[in-house]
């Protein structure tokens, strides 16, 4: 994939602005002035990131006979993060400014901006730089003692490692083969920033693939390929895509290679998903803590080792923000006007089907088609405004097809059908609508 590519069309301005409006993504507890790095999901936010979720889930676990998926508790043993290397490691260097009281990322001061509290100087009065955990950490229980101490999980793939035996013999697995899970992550940035993109509370969709150590290239090359071609299935131009090896001096102690996927967001080309060979690493440091034996003995071969892993993790968050500026466009139309339109790839579209009747004395019949394309889809009804002003609502959410219930349609059993990309509108049977609109949000691969 290409990394050099002209910056996103959109500002994240303009893109805050829309979703805060349509309710997509607005600022959590909004009423008492928000709470940095949370974030909510409103009706068309929610429905984008299921749609995106379920999707993973269908390429990822259902259509594959080697992957199985779990779901987790958010807090687990506090040994587990021991193991894992969490609590002594888990940290970034930071440093405060003595004058502004504010804290920075040591590696990040480039974006420290200038200090304001400082008589006759902008630049920050900064401490030296000093670890700070990122885990949050809660207790469990009524006791306030250190034993009742634990942390919501900052990433998602330590459970999965903790139920690797059990999940492998519940499922009749053999290596190769993975365990997949969707959940949220907890982590205590100090600065949250780029709307979405660097959050307190997040949601990541994992892979384990667990595999024999002879194998591990071919099924590193095997899924970053899937990954990629996932990518390109949720719409995203190829220019606005790179795969981004690690150098050797930023790859994880544990990592024998790693590759991002990143998008190029308009502040920048960012990571929406990693790949990577973490090697026995994790399954060999539970051993090791928990005392339980999490090496595989092949029942062919008799042959026993730790299987190596390779991950694919996919910031759920980070890609519907990146979904968001992939999808937004202002198109310029005849006499000047300018329409917004989100053009999402139908498997995605919040909203799929918008029912509009042509005036509200025809509201009855609209109602009837309404609920019963509700039985296959997501379907909007409005009957607000003239016809143009509502196409140009659905527009702005990304609605992929408007069908119009018009004075003619209750004699000749045909409603228009509009397509949100090419503006084209044509008549369409009613009793021939939901195969005609399977054909188009339902494509086959």
């Amino acid at each position: 994939m290409s990394p050099e590519s002209a910056p996103s069309p959109v500002t994240m301005d303009k893109l805050v602005s829309l979703c805060a409006r349509r309710g997509f993504v607005f600022p959590s507890g909004d009423i008492y002035g928000g709470i940095n790095g949370f974030w909510d999901y409103g009706p068309l936010g929610v429905e984008l990131k299921n749609n995106l979720k379920a999707l993973w889930w269908q390429r990822m676990v259902r259509e594959r006979d080697d992957v199985v998926g779990i779901d987790s508790a958010i807090i687990t043993h506090p040994r587990t993060w021991d193991a894992s290397g969490h609590t002594d490691n888990f940290s970034d260097p930071m440093v405060d400014c003595r004058a502004c009281k504010k804290r920075f990322r040591a590696d990040q001061l480039d974006d420290a901006g200038s200090c304001d509290s400082r008589e006759g100087s902008s630049e920050h009065d900064l401490t030296l730089p000093r670890n700070f955990n990122l885990m949050l950490q809660t207790r469990i229980g009524a006791s306030e003692d250190a034993a009742a101490v634990a942390h919501l999980r900052p990433e998602t793939c330590q459970p999965i490692f903790t139920d690797f035996k059990r999940v492998r013999e519940v499922a009749r697995q053999k290596i190769p083969f993975g365990i997949a899970q969707i959940g949220k992550a907890f982590r205590n940035e100090i600065t949250p920033r780029n709307f979405t993109f660097r959050s307190r509370e997040f949601e990541q969709a994992e892979l384990e693939f667990f595999v024999h150590p002879s194998e591990r290239d071919k099924w590193f090359a095997h899924w970053l390929a899937e990954r990629n071609r996932f990518h390109e299935e949720l719409g995203f131009a190829r220019e606005s895509l790179r795969n981004r090896p690690h150098a050797d001096d930023e790859l994880a102690h544990y990592a024998r290679s790693a590759e991002d996927v990143e998008y190029l967001f308009p502040f920048d080309w960012q990571e929406i998903e990693g790949i990577h060979d973490r090697g026995d690493w994790d399954l060999s440091r539970h051993t090791e803590y928990s005392g339980k034996e999490l090496s595989y003995t092949d029942p062919d071969t008799k042959e026993s080792y730790t299987p190596m892993c390779i991950e694919t993790s996919m910031g759920v968050d980070r890609t519907c923000l990146a979904l968001l500026c992939n999808a937004y466009e202002e198109e310029a139309l005849d006499e000047g006007e300018v329409r917004t339109v989100m053009r999402f790839v139908p498997e995605i579209a919040p909203i799929k089907v918008a029912v509009l009747p042509l005036s509200k004395k025809l509201a009855e019949p609209a109602r009837e088609l309404e609920r019963r394309l509700r039985r296959y889809w997501n379907v909007s009804y409005d009957e607000s405004g003239n016809i143009g002003r509502r196409y140009r609502r659905q527009d702005e959410v990304g609605t992929p097809f408007c069908l119009t219930w018009d004075f003619e349609s209750g004699d000749d059993g045909c409603v228009t059908l509009r397509d949100r990309d090419s503006m084209e509108q044509e008549r369409v049977p009613t009793d021939e609508l939901v195969e005609r609109l399977r054909e188009r949000l339902e494509p086959t691969r």
